[in-house]
């Protein structure tokens, strides 16, 4: 165990617990590096879906859609496309391709050559998972000059994120463009029709329902970083700090 001492008369365990010890000691004084490097491949594999089906590799795209499809409801007029004609494309539109009577159904759309490759997960996930890595190299270099944030904060970052996709949940109880986020009416009413109508109706990039799913995936992200990474980087500067004392007792370097 890395926080019992360093053997002196067992050679072999002495050589073992200093071989773990050196591990210990250098994830700890590198775990945001480590941290990146996994992480940034769970981030990233979800983009690399559409690459692989735009290459035709369908067998690796495939998968990686059904393996993201646990983690996100991946619906197409949510998500973000690939190599095709737009970024983003109305339900209506995805209809005509891909018939649909359910979301369990229109979930399952990933695309077409003409209309290009889904994203293996929804733009709020995408903002979302993204963030945690930006903010997580932009917490490091300031971590002594920040304040440590409290669970009341914390929650104040989680409950735009809660209170849209709530509303969401709500709404698509309704059926397919029928809901009350689908046209957002309430919104037209608030604002006297300021906006343009493409701004209120659908998840078209730019939409009022993009922009709130884009924002609070940013906010979840913040406040997760800011609230858990002090505490991540508190332990492994424990260890950090263990490791090096044992070496220092037993006289031998790092």
């Amino acid at each position: 165990m890395v926080d019992k001492a360093i053997p002196v008369n067992q050679p072999h365990n002495r050589a073992w617990a200093i071989r773990t010890n050196r591990w210990v000691y250098s994830v700890s004084t590198h775990w945001l590096l480590g941290f990146s490097l996994i992480y940034g491949l769970f981030v990233a594999l979800p983009f690399l879906a559409p690459v692989f089906m735009k290459l035709g590799w369908e067998l690796p795209g495939r998968a990686i859609y059904m393996v993201y499809s646990f983690l996100c409801h991946q619906l197409p007029q949510r998500s973000f496309f690939l190599f095709g004609s737009q970024f983003t494309h109305p339900t209506a539109e995805i209809l005509t391709v891909w018939p649909s009577d359910s979301i369990m159904q229109l979930r399952q759309f990933i695309g077409t050559a003409e209309m290009g490759w889904k994203v293996a997960w929804s733009d709020r996930m995408v903002s979302m998972y993204t963030s945690i890595l930006l903010f997580a190299w932009i917490w490091y270099p300031l971590r002594k000059r920040l304040p440590h944030l409290g669970w009341q904060g914390f929650v104040l970052f989680l409950l735009p994120m809660a209170i849209d996709g709530f509303s969401h949940v709500i709404s698509d109880l309704a059926g397919m463009g029928q809901g009350f986020r689908d046209s957002n009416l309430w919104l037209a009413a608030l604002t006297n029709n300021a906006f343009a109508p493409t701004f209120y109706s659908g998840d078209a990039w730019g939409s009022f329902n993009s922009i709130m799913r884009l924002a609070t995936g940013i906010l979840f992200g913040a406040g997760l970083i800011w609230f858990c990474f002090p505490y991540v980087n508190e332990y492994f500067s424990s260890m950090k700090e263990l490791v090096q004392y044992k070496f220092g007792r037993a006289g031998l370097h790092i």
